[in-house]
Parts: structure tokens; C-alpha cells; sequence
């Protein structure tokens, strides 16, 4: 019986389970697995494999999804990663239940498995160094060379392959290789290796094991052991399913099914792996968090919420073939989440002081805000307004053109939740000639932003009290690279010369509302005029109010939509 909550697949993949459970096909069962490698943080293209694969499972009834760590390779894995995947994982609002596994849980299955060919004659010890191997491979167009050592004995190979696992040989001297088809047309069925000497320790098995499976020796056991009905990868694996299925068909054991989709690329960003490795050690970013990264760590110190990264993920859908997606729809995905929850607050961020000269020094009045317009639940605060205020720098300007709506002089402004004012004076710095600060006057009948006498202002600026004003360090993050396609580059160069010199700006001398000061790290907020903004997760505190820049206002995905209905 079809999932009543699907009862119209919604993708290709739901289409194909939903036909496997008409026919009966595993018992009416659905069991996925996300299978990371704990070689470096979890990115946004995990995100939508981490969504598919969780998301499934969640949509019927009974479905589960593991987490299973692929840790076939010691010398680049480390707990560091595991944590990460794991708290990113959660973070994103999944539950593994009691199913956290890992490759090397099996192990000594796995070396059973490879004694179990090596028996049938279907596996064999290479003495092939990697390079001798590789160039024996042949072509797409050229058939491979067989291994001088593909015809030792069974008993030979039973022998060699023992001592391997007993560390009597060293690095590279030894490879185990399946025996299926030099010629074959698909290279991955060219003799693969199965097994290589590694005299490295383990992150859990520590000194164990001295030889390690290969990803695809290990991929299609693993799915097996854990009896996984649909074993959803990326396309770059279509070519590899009949690797995976000829060893399961000469162990004669149980057979997932493996989809393929296409994985997520997104324009400003680059997602290899190794790539994000070289940002990270060669210093170019300021670690696997940094808000400029495209790691799930990132975009939740920059402010990104979990909803938005699944909404993201709900509406990008899954496809078989490669495209690109534009980072403007996330920026949508987030704004429309963020919208209806961020507290608002005023934070001038290069700030100009103002001098409202018929004000008195004295007089502090309180004004009251609402939290946020589009929830009446999230309350009111208050606001202090007093003589001394700070505007932003590029809200006054001398000499205005057409259509300028906000601040210079003679103009009159509204203040938002305050008085209408105007500018009655520049006051020049003598040294460097810079405007130094402004004197207005308010008119007394504006208060909360409008008059009786009905006129019209159409310029507001947002503002922040001098005298009750605290500092804050506010980093505007911008995107990593100068071009969508970072891969682009000029001949002899690399990804790293699409670097944007410009993608982070640290202003130390804005002002913000004291009401910043009772932020959470990690709290989202809108700062009026400017952006959506989050307290740091690491720099924030009382005594140093740190916010980064998460989006802007402007929605460049709703306004490319619109201009495609037109």
C-alpha cells in the first residue's frame, strides 16, 4: 500500500519506492542511510543529501535512516569530523535513533568477505606498485593490461593476504584486487583494489588493522550488513553500481538498490572537500566555521537557520541531472524564515553624530517599539531618545540629487519611533575636512513619526541615542569568490584566484540599541535599514557585542522570479 502522505510521489526517487512497496518488494520496508566520510565538515550539498535521505525515511510509515560513518581511511579521518557531522546532523532536526554505525564496525566482516572471493578464486595479492597500477588500467577506448600476479593460487593469495593483515609488509608493497574483467568497458570493474597496507592508527580501532578497505570494497557491504532497502547516492556513483553489485552477487548476500541523483552545486561556491581542506590550512579562511564557508558550521555562525536549510532543500528537489543553483534562492529561503522570527533593532553601523540643538540636554524620553511587525506575540521594547543621537554617515549628504529622500540640509527626515527633523548645520573636523557632526532641530508634534497637520515626509532613518548607545563589532561577510563559477580561472591558476579580497568588512565602531546587549550567541535579529544579522557563536558577549552580517534585506530571488512571470 502506497504512503497515504505520498499518495502522488513528489520526485523520481519516492516514485521508485513507492512502486518497490506495491510490489512488495523488502517486506513494505524503507530503510536509507546518510553515509558521510569523517574527512572534514558536512557543506550545503551535504545538506540535501542529509534532507533526502532523513526525509524519506520520515515520509513512511515505519521508515528508518542510519547514520553511518564510511571511516575506511585513517590518514585523513579524525573525532574532530564525527563530532562535527553529528552535531551538524541534529542541528538540521534529524534523529538517527539508536542506528550511529560505522564502516569499521565491520571490519572483520569485511576481511571474512575478502577471504570468502580470495577462495572463490574471484580476488588476488597484487605486488603492483599504485603507479604500475594506474598505468595498466588502460583507457576509455583501451582495454587494461592484466597484473603480472593475477594468476597466483588461491592458496598463495590466502597466504599473502593473512600477512598483509599481520603487518609483515610495508606501506604499498601489497594491494588485494578483485579478479573480474581487464577489458571491461566500465573501468571500475578493471581489477579494483579491495584492500591496501596502511600502518596508521585508527580513530577507533587505533592499531588494529594495518590494511584498510577501499570506499567501494566497503560501500556496498556496508549497505548490505545493515539491510538498507535504497541506497540513495550521487551520480558520480552510477558508474560504480556494478562494481558494488558484482561483489554482492559472488558473496550470494542481501541486495540493496542504489538511486543516483544529481548533487547540489551553487553558484559563488565551491564544494570539494579538498578544496575546502586548502581554504582552511592555507589560511585563506579562518576555520571549517568561518561564516564565509560553505560548511553547515558556517552558515550557522552566519546566521542561517535549520528551517530555512530544509526549505531550501524542499524546493530544489532532486533531479538525475547536474545544474546549477542560484545562491539567491537560498538568501530567499532564509529572508522568509527570518521575517516572521528576528527581533528588530537600530544599529548605525558607521555612525554620524547629530545634535538636536532645540532638544533639551536634559530630557530623556522613552519611545516603544515593537519586536517584530509580522509577530504580535514577540512584544515591545523600549527605546531612549535624547539630544544626542547617531544616524548613518551615507544618510546625510550635502549636496542631494533628485529624488533624495533622506537626510541634508534644510530637508526634513522622520526619525523611526520618533520625531521629524531637520538639518540646520554641518559641522566641519578643521584637519581633515570630513563632516564631523550635524545640528538639527525636531518639531515637538512629530512624536512617533508623524504630525496633525498631515505633511508629508517621505525619507526614515534609523538612529541610536548617544548618550545610551553601545559599541558593537559588526563583520559584513560577502560572498567568498568574485565569480559564480569559481572554477574559472585563468590558465597555469586555480580556484584561489577567484577569491574576493572584499568578503569581509569589519566595522568596530557601530552603535546599537542597549537592547542588543541581552543577545544570545546564535540569536538571529533584523537590523532596521541594514540586514539580517546574528549574535556571533563564538565572539558574542555583553562585553563585546559581536554581529555578522547574515543577509540583506533585498530579495534578489523574489524580484528574478517576478521579472519570469512578467
Amino acid at each position: 500500500m502506497i504512503n497515504e502522505k505520498n499518495e502522488k510521489s513528489t520526485n523520481f526517487i519516492k516514485a521508485i519506492i513507492d512502486k518497490d512497496i506495491e510490489s512488495n518488494k523488502y517486506n513494505n520496508r524503507v530503510h536509507t542511510r546518510f553515509p558521510p566520510e569523517p574527512n572534514g565538515y558536512l557543506h550545503i550539498g551535504h545538506a540535501k543529501s542529509i534532507c533526502l535521505n532523513f526525509g524519506i525515511a520520515e515520509s513512511y510509515p515505519g521508515g528508518k535512516c542510519n547514520l553511518r560513518f564510511d571511516d575506511t581511511n585513517p590518514v585523513k579521518e579524525e573525532e574532530e569530523y564525527v563530532n562535527s557531522i553529528i552535531n551538524d546532523i541534529k542541528w538540521l532536526g534529524f534523529d538517527w535513533e539508536d542506528r550511529l554505525f560505522f564502516a569499521s564496525d565491520y571490519f572483520q566482516q569485511m576481511y571474512e568477505y575478502a577471504l570468502e572471493l580470495i577462495k572463490k578464486n574471484k580476488a588476488f595479492v597484487d605486488d603492483s606498485s599504485a603507479e604500475e597500477i594506474r598505468l595498466s588500467r588502460g583507457t576509455l577506448t583501451k582495454p587494461g593490461i592484466e597484473s603480472p600476479y593475477r594468476n597466483r593460487t588461491v592458496v598463495e593469495n590466502l597466504d599473502l593476504f593473512k600477512k598483509m593483515k599481520k603487518g609483515e609488509f610495508p606501506d604499498g608493497s601489497k594491494v588485494l584486487r578483485a579478479k573480474i574483467d581487464m577489458a571491461s568497458g566500465n573501468i571500475n570493474m578493471r581489477d579494483p583494489v579491495m584492500y591496501r597496507i596502511l600502518h596508521a592508527s585508527h580513530h577507533r580501532t587505533g592499531n588494529k588493522w594495518c590494511i584498510y578497505p577501499t570506499y567501494d570494497w566497503a560501500h556496498g557491504l556496508e549497505d548490505s550488513i545493515e539491510s538498507i532497502t535504497h541506497s540513495i547516492c550521487t551520480l558520480e556513483f552510477e558508474d560504480h553500481r556494478p562494481l558494488y553489485d558484482w561483489f554482492l552477487d559472488q558473496l550470494g548476500i542481501y541486495h540493496p538498490q542504489q538511486i543516483e541523483f544529481a548533487r547540489l552545486n551553487l553558484n559563488y561556491t565551491i564544494m570539494s572537500k579538498r578544496k575546502l581542506l586548502r581554504l582552511v590550512t592555507e589560511k585563506y579562511v579562518n576555520g571549517w566555521d568561518d561564516p564565509r564557508m560553505p560548511t553547515l558550521a558556517g552558515f550557522r555562525r552566519k546566521g542561517f537557520t535549520p528551517e530555512s536549510i530544509r526549505d531550501f532543500a524542499e524546493r530544489i528537489g532532486v533531479a538525475k541531472s547536474d545544474n546549477v543553483v542560484d545562491y539567491a534562492l537560498l538568501e530567499h529561503c532564509l529572508r522568509e524564515d527570518l521575517n516572521t522570527r528576528a527581533l528588530r533593532a537600530m544599529v548605525v553601523l558607521n555612525p554620524l553624530k547629530v545634535i538636536i540643538e532645540n532638544y533639551p540636554e536634559d530630557k530623556v524620553e522613552e519611545m516603544e517599539a515593537e519586536n517584530n511587525p509580522e509577530d504580535q506575540n514577540a512584544g515591545k521594547r523600549i527605546i531612549h531618545f535624547s539630544n544626542e543621537i547617531y544616524i548613518e554617515r551615507e544618510d546625510f549628504i550635502t549636496d542631494p540629487p533628485k529624488k533624495w529622500f533622506r537626510l541634508s540640509p534644510g530637508m526634513e527626515v522622520r526619525l523611526k519611533h520618533g520625531y521629524y527633523i531637520t538639518c540646520t548645520n554641518v559641522i566641519y573636523d578643521k584637519s581633515s575636512g570630513e563632516i564631523k557632526e550635524l545640528r538639527c532641530k525636531y518639531d515637538p508634534n512629530s512624536k512617533g513619526g508623524w504630525t496633525d497637520d498631515g505633511r508629508k515626509v517621505k525619507g526614515t532613518l534609523h538612529w541610536v541615542s548617544a548618550k545610551h548607545a553601545i559599541d558593537a563589532e559588526i563583520r559584513l561577510y560577502d560572498h567568498l569568490f568574485l565569480k559564480e563559477n569559481p572554477e574559472d580561472a585563468s590558465e597555469g591558476k586555480d580556484f584561489i584566484e577567484n577569491l574576493n579580497p572584499d568578503s569581509l568588512q569589519i566595522l568596530k565602531n557601530a552603535k546599537a540599541e542597549p537592547s542588543l546587549i541581552n543577545a544570545k550567541p546564535g540569536q538571529n535579529c533584523q537590523f532596521l535599514r541594514q540586514g539580517y544579522f546574528v549574535a556571533d557563536l563564538k565572539d558574542f558577549s555583553k562585553e563585546k557585542l559581536v554581529f555578522n552580517r547574515t543577509t540583506g534585506l533585498r530579495d534578489t530571488w523574489a524580484r528574478i522570479v517576478r521579472s519570469q512571470d512578467v
